[in-house]
């Protein structure tokens, strides 16, 4: 069981850069997706989620820039972030919920993936 996030890297202020998270080992389609960051000292926040039905939610620092979506029949979900801001620059972790709702807290997903890193950087 596994998940492999990818796509994250050098971004200037305004850019975009979308992230994905592939799943292997276990199938998404009963599972919440969320994605979660964590910058240098700071304690990893909940940054949004699909549940398994569809609906999605954000924090708010992102609503209105972020998109998640997840594609069950390639077994990914995705994070496509829009005029990204310096305060974006952290790692960003995915990670899957059985349960399939929504959840905001790290302690209620049960696999993530290994992290990726985002700079948002002139």
């Amino acid at each position: 069981v596994q998940l492999q996030a990818s796509g994250g890297g050098l971004v200037q202020p305004g850019g975009s850069l979308r992230l994905s998270c592939a799943a292997s080992g276990f199938t998404l389609d009963y599972y919440a997706m969320g994605w979660f960051r964590q910058a240098p000292g700071k304690e990893r926040e909940w940054v949004s989620c699909i549940a398994s039905d569809g609906t999605t939610d954000y924090a708010d620092s992102v609503k209105g820039r972020f998109a998640i979506s997840r594609d069950d029949a390639k077994n990914t979900a995705s994070l496509q972030m829009y005029s990204v801001k310096p305060e974006d620059t952290a790692v960003y972790y995915c990670a899957a919920d059985y349960n399939g709702g929504c959840p905001r807290s790290v302690l209620v997903y049960d696999y993530w993936g290994q992290g990726t890193q985002v700079t948002v950087s002139s």
